[in-house]
């Protein structure tokens, strides 16, 4: 809890925060040296004590131990950890302020060093330490016994993404997730409230019931999806967001159709969270761990080498020989030496898995000089915004010690929108980053689309192309690169290097070697499961692949036994199925699901779960209602005409008609095996089954 500023001087906090930064840095020092350290008499340090503890700041403890005049121990709360952080900052500002003014009056002109308030760190040079939001070891170990008391909060996997980089200085100047006040001022004009530029709101989304159940000023315990504490925060605020106007200020557009729009309004809590964070240990990553690295490793590593200029490169697909030709070109460009910096955090739905990205970044890896190339992975939520997000990476990168970044064209955009057009205009990115790179301390490095002439052998930039008539230029786009890897037809080496190739076909063979979910969803009545059973059999006759049909009744009997027919429940049912169906398509087996799955959002998260292992087909068994009452064999459209069946779909429930499916069929006049043989065309058609 921040102490009140009419409350105490300037003097009173200085001592404070010297006492705050001794105890963090010697917890088991004597009164003596302690008084000493921090430079005042044990009369005053008995005062701050109390001060300290009364304010929730510091836990003193009994000390066993033969040094008798060291009696007690001292251990830092997290709350003193977050005042520590916030005196901090203020120290340094008004020191600085007093260095001005001391310059001006010797000298009479300005310093010319930068306030704290306008700047990305506290150290502008790029081989220079920046804040990190972690106490010491020692203080950590007492913390997490502290912390194992408080109420906690489960992460989410975008929330562990997000505060490891607020812990590790990555999303420097921040210092936690964002108040109500910096979350308007971020939204509304990219800034906050100290003024500084910020383009992304860093919030911690929870449910309504969580956040009723605390209180202003209470501390939480922030753990992973396996219960580890990683942080405690203060809960500063606590307050439910515009989304909408978030959705339009952040990614432009309303529209569920961007993927962060989507994760807005129907995954995230309805509730945001906002209050500094205390570090108490990283995230546990098991996977290539040599390859991660935080910023202040990242600019040591840079001091180490002498790197004065460093130029990243932001990525989420695997690199092929035009990315290679574009970080050439930006090296030479800028002078500088090359990062070549991955997000392997939540990326966009149907991505490549970063596990396959990174084989694939290592074996190219050999084709860079060694001495002016490093690689390393950043574990960033992105949310494909565009032009802010260019903004975004830029901040980051030069926390990580980086002085330009390259922003290619449509700069980490999300696709189509509802309409069928682009987010976000091609340059956009560019110019927003243009119109702030001076402020922020990085340089970008502007490039266009990169085609092969094949006459000249060599990659160009399609823009300084001048005798367009007269060359042919090549080009594989991402959709054209898919389909050659799902139907196994030859990618010229001109595009790829034959390494990555064979990465990305070990894990996409042919898609008549993959995995996939026939996700059936109609009415109930409609003939899901009679046709889903026929299609079954007809694939087992086939062989091949394994096949398991996930039939509404049988999850509800065997996943969902305790679960009723809330929104909420029916809701709970259809992402077990969807789990179910990404693990059977994952491993290369055949998922047939048939239950009613009324609601589109929900269809579509499950398709998402999915698609990161292979095709996903929506099959929409488009019988209509009228029909579907009259086959009723088991009664339920009589009971809940009569009121006797709560909440059910199509008379009391709605459902939201499949807007794009892969395949509608009508079973009115149609017999069940014609139907189900629709299916086998239709996977025919996608590659999804051949002949031997």
């Amino acid at each position: 809890m921040a102490m009140s500023p009419a409350k105490i001087t300037s003097e009173q906090e200085d001592q404070m925060f010297r006492l705050l930064r001794q105890l963090d840095i010697a917890p088991d020092a004597s009164q003596r040296v302690t008084a000493q350290a921090i430079g005042v008499s044990l009369g005053r340090l008995n005062a701050l004590l109390k001060q300290a503890t009364d304010a929730g700041l510091v836990n003193i403890e009994d000390r066993n131990g033969p040094d008798k005049r060291a009696r007690h121990t001292y251990a830092i709360t997290a709350r003193g950890a977050g005042e520590k952080n916030r005196l901090t900052t203020q120290f340094l500002t008004r020191k600085l302020s007093e260095y001005n003014a001391l310059h001006a009056e010797l000298t009479g002109s300005t310093s010319g060093l930068t306030p704290i308030s306008n700047r990305n760190s506290l150290m502008e040079h790029n081989l220079s330490p920046i804040p990190e939001l972690y106490v010491s070891y020692d203080s950590a170990q007492k913390l997490k016994v502290e912390a194992g008391e408080l109420v906690s909060h489960d992460l989410t996997p975008r929330q562990i993404c997000d505060l490891e980089l607020l812990m590790n200085g990555g999303f420097n100047p921040l210092k936690g997730f964002l108040t109500e006040a910096d979350y308007d001022g971020v939204v509304d004009n990219m800034r906050l409230t100290t003024g500084e530029l910020w383009p992304m709101p860093i919030t911690l989304d929870v449910s309504e019931d969580f956040a009723a159940s605390l209180e202003a000023g209470q501390d939480i315990a922030l753990r992973d999806q396996e219960g580890v504490i990683l942080a405690t925060m203060t809960v500063t605020d606590n307050w439910t967001p515009n989304k909408a106007k978030e959705a339009e200020k952040v990614f432009g557009a309303d529209d569920d159709a961007h993927p962060a729009v989507n994760y807005l309004h129907n995954q995230a809590g309805k509730v945001y969270l906002g209050g500094p964070v205390t570090g108490i240990q990283q995230p546990v990553h098991y996977d290539f761990r040599a390859r991660r690295d935080t910023p202040n490793e990242l600019r040591a590593y840079f001091r180490k080498m002498g790197w004065r200029k460093v130029v990243a490169f932001q990525t989420r697909n695997p690199l092929h020989r035009a990315h290679q030709e574009l970080t050439f070109r930006a090296a030479r460009e800028a002078q500088a030496n090359l990062l070549i910096h991955p997000v392997v955090g939540l990326t966009k739905p149907g991505d490549v898995d970063h596990f396959t990205r990174v084989r694939c970044y290592e074996a190219v890896l050999d084709k860079y000089p060694q001495s002016t190339t490093a690689m390393s992975l950043l574990n960033l939520a992105m949310r494909m915004a565009g032009p802010r997000e260019a903004v975004w990476h830029g901040l980051i990168r030069k926390n990580h010690g980086c002085t330009h970044f390259i922003v290619g064209r449509d700069h980490a955009g999300p696709g189509s929108n509802s309409a069928g057009e682009d987010f976000y205009g091609a340059y956009d990115a560019q110019d927003l980053f243009r119109a702030h790179q001076e402020e922020m301390g990085i340089e970008m490095v502007d490039f266009k689309h990169m085609v092969w002439v094949d006459e000249r052998a060599q990659y160009e930039a399609i823009d300084e192309i001048e005798d367009k008539d007269k060359v042919t230029v090549l080009n594989i786009s991402g959709t054209e690169l898919r389909r050659r890897l799902a139907e196994g037809l030859e990618i010229p080496e001109w595009f790829s290097f034959p390494e990555v190739v064979k990465e990305l076909r070990r894990t996409k063979p042919p898609r008549s070697k993959q995995g996939f979910t026939v996700f059936f969803t109609g009415f109930s009545g409609s003939g899901k499961s009679t046709i889903a059973n026929a299609l079954m059999v007809k694939l087992m006759e086939m062989g091949g692949r394994p096949v398991t049909l996930l039939d509404g009744d049988i999850v509800r009997k065997n996943l969902s036994s305790e679960l009723g027919f809330s929104k909420e429940h029916r809701d709970l049912n259809i992402r077990r199925i969807g789990y179910v169906a990404s693990e059977i398509t994952k491993n290369g087996g055949i998922a047939i699901c048939a239950p009613i799955a009324p609601y589109a959002t929900t269809r579509r998260a499950v398709r998402e779960d999915i698609e990161g292992f292979g095709a996903f087909i929506e099959v929409h068994v488009a019988t209509s209602i009228e029909e579907c009452e009259r086959r009723d064999r088991k009664g339920l459209y009589k009971l809940a005409r009569e009121g006797k069946i709560k909440e059910f779909t199509g008379i009391s429930d709605p459902y939201d008609v499949p807007a794009n499916p892969e395949l509608s069929v009508e079973t009115e006049n149609v017999d069940v095996d014609n139907c189900a043989h629709q299916v086998i065309l239709k996977l025919e058609s996608m590659g999804l089954i051949a002949a031997e």
